[in-house]
């Protein structure tokens, strides 16, 4: 299938937000201000599914209401790029339901991170669209320590010019949106190189728990030729990463993959340097290709912004990184 890259956004370009995991209910309105202030610095305009403040009982929306606020983002010309609320447990119940062709023929920016890796995933799949793994509508809430997030976010989608991944200098796995103004910012190490090596390739994955819901389906994209990107949230304790790992490797393309980068855990997860390289080193299958970790994508702040379905270069020696996106 031939790869679709959508054309990056322009001053005055329309971005809509839609809810396909979590609805817009649980989002504060401070944060939406916040929002809404960052956004006109951009030169972009907000506006919003029909749907996204329905909120049931899993503080989100019936498939009917999530599918129709997709579909209209997509078939409206007006609209240049696709933002969702924040994340959730329940995205990949659109899946069997979407209009691919619909997608494919209206190719523009998609949005999100978490939940939102199966849809990131399935859409690269089944129409070769490139879709992108980065901050919600909720993310840009953040009243400080955003300066990286928004950097990459405007690297990735707001320009076509190759642009290389380098660490931030603090990090913080704090609950923001409780307190604006009580961050704790942690130092960053910098990456943590595993196994040294080069690889190029296409990237895929995100959320591994979630990336995973897509084995054996018809929306699981293939691992030939690709660099995957994974990360998982403080649910995943070193034991869970061990075992979801182990499951795509066993998968029978896997053999194609051709790298490895994983995010930052969240300090709940209680994963080590020490223990992910004992996770790493384990795998047979994994010997044979570079390996770093600690990159600033994932649950965490801040976040990078990187392509699903776009190309990455990385080279790995001697505790140096070189990790360049080159088509996105």
């Amino acid at each position: 299938m031939q790869k679709i890259i959508p054309a990056k956004l322009q001053p005055g370009d329309e971005i809509r937000i839609i809810a396909p995991a979590r609805s817009m209910a649980i989002i504060g309105q401070e944060a939406k201000e916040i929002v809404a202030e960052r956004f006109a610095k951009l030169g972009l305009q907000l506006t919003f599914g029909e749907h996204v403040d329905e909120a049931d009982e899993f503080v989100s929306s019936p498939i009917e209401s999530r599918l129709a606020d997709l579909h209209e983002a997509f078939a409206d010309p007006k609209v240049k790029g696709i933002l969702t609320v924040i994340g959730g447990f329940n995205s990949n119940q659109l899946l069997e339901h979407i209009d691919w062709q619909l997608l494919q023929k209206n190719p523009k920016i998609f949005c999100g991170y978490s939940d939102i890796t199966a849809l990131n995933n399935a859409i690269f799949a089944k129409t070769g669209l490139v879709t992108y793994s980065g901050p919600h509508y909720s993310t840009f809430g953040q009243k400080l320590h955003f300066d990286h997030t928004l950097d990459y976010f405007k690297k990735c989608l707001l320009s076509s010019e190759e642009f290389l991944v380098e660490p931030s200098l603090h990090w913080t796995d704090d609950a923001w949106y409780l307190d604006q103004n009580k961050r704790t910012l942690i130092e960053n190490e910098g990456f943590w190189v595993i196994n040294e090596g080069s690889a190029e390739g296409t990237i895929v994955g995100a959320n591994l728990c979630t990336f995973n819901l897509l084995q054996g389906t018809q929306f699981m994209p293939s691992l030939q030729d690709a660099v995957l990107f994974l990360e998982d949230d403080y649910e995943s304790r070193p034991h869970h990463f061990d075992r979801d790992l182990q499951s795509l490797i066993h998968l029978p393309d896997f053999a194609g993959v051709r790298g490895l980068v994983i995010g930052r855990f969240q300090k709940a997860s209680e994963m080590t340097k020490e223990l992910l390289t004992e996770i790493i080193r384990s795998k047979k299958q994994l010997s044979r290709i570079p390996v770093i970790a600690n990159v600033d994508f994932g649950h965490s702040e801040p976040k990078i912004t990187f392509p699903v379905g776009g190309s990455v270069r990385l080279e790995a020696k001697n505790n140096a990184v070189t990790l360049l996106i080159t088509e996105h």
